[in-house]
């Protein structure tokens, strides 16, 4: 196996987190970075790294959680590039894939990555009964909205007007899953 690449994955949910932290100081050729739930593999950047990389390439990432919250997602990722010669090395965890049929690594990335995916459940579930509570004591009225009922007309009329729309994102300052959800309730 050649030497390759050693190619980056960072992942942070939102926009407005900073993934600088995730593997700063390690010598890498090239970064991915998504802004997206890490709840399943539909993350553009991500594809964009399975394309990328090739045999004898090492993908970086900071931690298990980063590349996937699925067990199952988790595990068919790192035996697809592991398939395809690429090394597979988990920072945090101190964990390297290679592909070797080695009983302990798969012990331990199915371990590692159940216990990713129960910690976002037990989020969810936590998250699910503090809102059903402040709902019940009158205290929950949901998320602030990103626009004034007048800065939805205004989407509303450029976009009817052709005007492109992730620019109309961007401009607005909100996701382009956040336009069509203004887009579609009215």
């Amino acid at each position: 196996m050649s030497k390759g690449q050693r190619v980056g994955y960072v992942r942070v949910s939102s926009l407005d987190q900073n993934t600088a932290r995730q593997l700063d100081g390690l010598d890498l050729d090239r970064i991915f970075e998504d802004h997206a739930s890490g709840k399943d593999t539909h993350r553009p950047q991500l594809q964009e790294l399975l394309r990328f990389v090739r045999d004898g390439d090492t993908v970086v990432v900071h931690s298990m959680d980063r590349l996937g919250r699925n067990v199952d997602e988790l595990r068919t990722l790192v035996t697809d590039l592991n398939t395809r010669g690429v090394r597979v090395e988990f920072h945090r965890e101190g964990l390297t894939f290679t592909g070797d049929r080695n009983p302990m690594n798969t012990l331990l990335l199915t371990l590692l990555g159940a216990v990713a995916e129960f910690l976002r459940a037990q989020i969810l579930e936590n998250q699910r009964e503090g809102i059903a509570k402040a709902k019940q004591a009158g205290k929950y009225r949901g998320r602030k909205r990103a626009l004034t009922p007048a800065q939805v007309q205004d989407l509303r009329r450029q976009v009817q007007a052709g005007a492109q729309k992730s620019a109309l994102a961007r401009e607005f300052g909100i996701s382009r899953e956040t336009l069509y959800t203004y887009l579609r309730s009215g």
